[in-house]
């Protein structure tokens, strides 16, 4: 039987409802819905091109390593990454002291892309592989649309919540 999750930029009050990949991604859904709910503050990507994310204190344990890795996404794809402290603390990425970005644990970041042309690659990094964990079958349109006004009027007080579907 399928599950599902909401996606939410609460501030826009706008939600997506993404279907997990169990078959193809069955370490990252356990450790995703295990964890859920999960909520932080919502970034608009600067390298990847058409994904907003949060980061939120890392949850697996252990880490659910490589599956259905992408580097590559689609609009619709959402996208688990696992990060240690020193591959996201640089003050080069501008995120505020108190976010995750700087915890000594690392962060775990829950992503969707809304568009095409994504390309997962930092000039710090290099390549960045993500596993693609679910897919969003409704609400594509209108979180895009909002994901779009935070690229063009900032990010500033909204947050990007994961929760498990109650329907």
């Amino acid at each position: 039987m399928a599950r599902y999750i909401t996606i939410t930029l609460d501030k826009r009050g706008v939600s997506c409802r993404a279907r997990l990949l169990d078959a193809e991604a069955p370490r990252t859904c356990k450790a995703v819905w295990d964890a859920l709910p999960q909520s932080g503050s919502a970034y608009h990507a600067k390298y990847a091109r058409n994904e907003i994310y949060t980061l939120v204190p890392p949850f697996a344990d252990p880490q659910p390593g490589r599956e259905n890795p992408t580097v590559t996404p689609i609009p619709g794809d959402v996208v688990y990454f696992g990060f240690e402290a020193w591959e996201i603390g640089n003050p080069a990425y501008g995120y505020e002291d108190a976010s995750e970005a700087h915890s000594d644990q690392g962060a775990t970041d829950l992503a969707i892309f809304y568009g095409r042309n994504n390309l997962l690659i930092n000039g710090d990094a290099g390549w960045v592989p993500g596993n693609v964990f679910a897919t969003i079958e409704e609400g594509l349109a209108e979180i895009a649309a909002a994901a779009q006004d935070l690229w063009l009027r900032g990010v500033e007080g909204e947050t990007l919540s994961f929760a498990r579907a109650t329907d």
